[in-house]
């Protein structure tokens, strides 16, 4: 079957659309609600961060993809409603973050420190969480936040 040159235009360029216009519409702007977050460091330090909410799929799925700066004190927390084994990736992530995996008690148990940007390398809890947290890379060394410290918002200390 041959195709007529004007139904192969309109291919190529419904082709052309779809290769240009998914991009740019996955990278459309979610919001996201924001929260105090304090981080009570083993040595008494108490640590102020504004961070941003991730508790639907949709935002799950987003996170901080796309994102080309962050400020020192802001960064977000993935609320996955139940405690389990999560595993993160950097894909499409431009940031480099340090990744925080904090039980439901509000305990950090795992900290990956400078996530590499764009990596499709899987980052894994390694034990059940209910957050994490993702701070820009260099913070939990700067400011000495180790596992044992403890999270405190209005996420962590809600009931469900």
């Amino acid at each position: 079957m041959r195709m007529s040159a004007a139904h192969w235009i309109r291919s190529a360029i419904a082709a052309l659309f779809f290769i240009l216009a998914v991009p740019a519409l996955s990278q459309q702007p979610i919001t996201f609600d924001k929260e105090p977050l304090i981080i009570q460091t083993a040595s008494g330090k108490r640590l102020n961060f504004i961070v941003e909410i991730a508790d639907t799929n949709e935002q799950r799925q987003r996170g901080l993809m796309y994102r080309k700066d962050m400020a020192e004190d802001a960064g977000m927390i993935f609320d996955f409603g139940v405690s389990r084994r999560v595993q993160m990736w950097m894909e499409n992530t431009i940031l480099p973050l340090d990744m925080l995996f904090v039980d439901s008690t509000g305990t950090i148990r795992n900290i990956k420190q400078n996530a590499v940007p764009y990596s499709e390398d899987i980052i894994d809890s390694m034990t059940e969480v209910k957050y994490v947290i993702e701070l820009n890379a260099g913070v939990t060394a700067k400011l000495g936040i180790k596992p044992g410290d403890k999270v405190m918002s209005a996420t962590t200390t809600k009931k469900k």
